[in-house]
């Protein structure tokens, strides 16, 4: 089950396409679907996990608890909406792009895809891009 959770000013429009979305992603990494929480927040909130959990002092687009066990993927998915704003601005691309890669990153993570070296960053990033392209296939 994928629930959206708010805690700053934001919604996302249509939350069963990005459901039914994030659900064909993880079939198709051949996992099966656990409990998703997202978490929609601003940069002093995601700030405040960032310290507490990980000891890190910045600022980011995105932190994520994974408690998948086996092929079950779970976990809560936190997304500063400030940050996903700056990063589309920076990357030159739309918000809403932006907010697709930043979703399915998590997701990506939970499949066991990493992005601390410069090599799995790149699959990293390719991954992304081949799920964000089944979004838009889905909405035709």
């Amino acid at each position: 089950m994928i629930n959206f959770n708010y805690e700053t000013v934001f919604e996302l429009i249509n939350e069963p396409a990005f459901s039914r979305w994030i659900s064909r992603v993880i079939i198709s990494e051949n996992c099966i679907e656990g409990e998703i929480n997202y978490i929609f927040c601003d940069d002093e909130y995601l700030h405040k996990i960032n310290l507490q959990y990980l000891n890190h002092d910045d600022l980011t687009d995105i932190i994520s608890f994974d408690y998948s066990e086996n092929n079950r993927i779970s976990g809560d998915i936190f997304i500063s909406v400030e940050r996903v704003k700056d990063n589309a601005h920076d990357y030159n691309v739309s918000f809403e792009e932006e907010l697709k890669r930043v979703i399915i990153h998590g997701i990506l993570h939970y499949c066991g895809y990493k992005d601390k070296t410069e090599e799995d960053a790149l699959v990293m990033r390719k991954k992304e891009e081949e799920k964000i392209q089944m979004f838009h296939v889905e909405q035709n």
